[in-house]
């Protein structure tokens, strides 16, 4: 924990919260559990004021759906939400197996391996999909110490019992690295001693590039383009999808192409429009497996509402 900031009264009490959530959710079994978070979150989060986001979100993205589409899609979106995290209390319970709760991983031997095999640094591209954490263990579960540069809670002491319940998941202390410029210079040094990173990258920024995201600009990072042309390392598309209640598959696809024409400020630009593509076809996919209740693009367009939304 940062000493220099003191937790307040409402910190400690959140903390306090989320502890007394996680000792009821560690009486039940990994799918009872992850049933639990998400029939509360689906019955409760479309009644929160955030969820006016993500309708307009859908509007911008995907003007072509219904209200009533667009409403089944806010309720999986909560629902996959409230499960990710009940599953956190569970997380070391999950095992890689054919059937049940659990997970499975598609593409690691094809695409994965092979880069894998040539040595140096490898970047994991990422977002907000299924449970996004089952990544590092299932990496774990081949040998493969990822590090995870990631956004850390607001709320310092939540913030250590997260990172905590991932450690406890794999029995080691995680190379975590929170964004913002110390934990990029980490993430930075990571990649330079040869570590494979992943990185989720559907955020919202203040700062990056303003490319194409479903066909409207939006301000994008550039860390992971910035990354893969410094150190010309393999960039491997991955992401988790919920195929049942506890039940998780880790998509790996093919590497993605590296631009090499010279112009650093052209390449970057480049690799980003693909990154935001790739992002767009697993969220066409399958819109409520990812996480739809952040503003991703320019304010202005969260001003302007139709009444039909």
């Amino acid at each position: 924990m940062n000493d220099q900031v003191k937790p307040s009264l409402g910190h400690h009490a959140e903390a306090l919260l989320v502890r007394a959530l996680l000792v009821l959710l560690r009486c039940f079994s990994l799918g009872r559990a992850s049933g639990l978070g998400g029939h509360v979150a689906r019955l409760m989060g479309p009644m929160i004021p955030v969820s006016n986001v993500a309708r307009r979100n859908l509007v911008l993205a995907m003007p072509e759906l219904t209200a009533a589409a667009r409403r089944e899609i806010i309720a999986d979106t909560w629902e996959n939400l409230g499960r990710t995290a009940a599953e956190l209390a569970r997380l070391g319970d999950f095992e890689e197996t054919a059937q049940g709760p659990g997970f499975v991983v598609t593409g690691w031997d094809e695409n994965v391996a092979p880069a894998l095999a040539q040595g140096g640094p490898t970047i994991f591209f990422t977002g907000h999909f299924g449970n996004w954490e089952i990544i590092p263990r299932a990496a774990a579960a081949r040998g493969i110490d990822v590090g995870f540069l990631y956004r850390a809670a607001s709320n310092q002491l939540v913030d250590e019992i997260i990172l905590g319940l991932r450690e406890a998941a794999l029995g080691r202390k995680l190379k975590m690295f929170p964004k913002g410029g110390p934990g990029a210079r980490a993430a930075y040094a990571h990649l330079a001693r040869g570590g494979t990173l992943a990185m989720l990258m559907d955020q919202k920024l203040d700062t990056g590039l303003a490319v194409p995201f479903f066909g409207r600009e939006a301000m994008t990072g550039t860390a992971m383009a910035s990354f893969a042309l410094r150190f010309k390392c393999p960039v491997l598309p991955v992401h988790v999808v919920r195929t049942g209640p506890a039940r998780l598959e880790m998509v790996c696809e093919p590497p993605m192409a590296i631009p090499n024409t010279g112009d650093k400020e052209a390449d970057t630009k480049t690799m980003t429009e693909a990154m935001n593509r790739v992002l767009e076809g697993w969220i066409r996919a399958q819109p409520g497996g990812w996480l739809w209740l952040h503003k991703r693009w320019p304010k202005p367009l969260y001003k302007t509402r139709r009444d039909n939304e």
